[in-house]
């Protein structure tokens, strides 16, 4: 299975393509999309369009996993994030795939076990899911490879935890859902 995340924005779109095969993660790509902030709105949207259009056509990914907004203080970056996520939602539904979103509470509940977990935390936890030597950066596309990770999971069997097992530790998983604690301890004293 191939997933695209994707952190929507107007100025950066954070993405990740991530493949799940046997139980094993493999980072595809990663990175962000640009808009210039000094280019008309409507222009910026296109630009979108287009870039994620060649995304999903070099990668051919099934899903779309994609974040959900969440309350700004500024109503004028909500609007505007929200037109973006709409032309982020159009683009994959045009290009068929199978699209899902997750609140930031959800991916970092299903990241970290910890609903509050900072970015850094986040960051570290994507590195270890994804065997990565480095921490994923900027933050957009780092945040992107959380959503994938996050939508894999998800799909995989109910909990967060299938993929856990061959990624991170070799311990038997229980059978029944994990706590956000039980999680978190899983992955902090593997």
């Amino acid at each position: 299975m191939r997933v695209l995340g994707i952190d929507p924005g107007t100025a950066i779109v954070g993405f990740g393509v991530i493949d799940y095969e046997n139980n094993k993660f493999k980072v595809i790509d990663y990175g962000c999309l640009y808009t210039d902030k000094d280019t008309p709105m409507e222009e910026r949207l296109c630009q979108i369009y287009e870039k994620l259009s060649e995304l999903i056509k070099k990668y051919n990914p099934e899903h779309m996993a994609i974040e959900e907004l969440f309350f700004f203080k500024n109503n004028k970056t909500v609007i505007s994030v929200g037109q973006a996520r709409g032309v982020l939602l159009l683009c994959g539904k045009q290009n068929g795939l199978k699209i899902q979103g997750y609140t930031p509470l959800q991916v970092k509940t299903g990241i970290t076990g910890y609903g509050k977990a900072e970015k850094k935390q986040v960051q570290l936890m994507v590195q270890k899911f994804l065997g990565m030597k480095e921490l994923p950066k900027p933050d957009d596309a780092a945040d992107a490879l959380a959503i994938a990770i996050t939508h894999i999971n998800s799909l995989n069997s109910g909990y967060f935890g299938q993929a856990l097992a061959s990624t991170i530790s070799t311990k038997a998983l229980p059978k029944e859902k994990l706590t956000a604690k039980e999680y978190r301890n899983l992955i902090l004293n593997r």
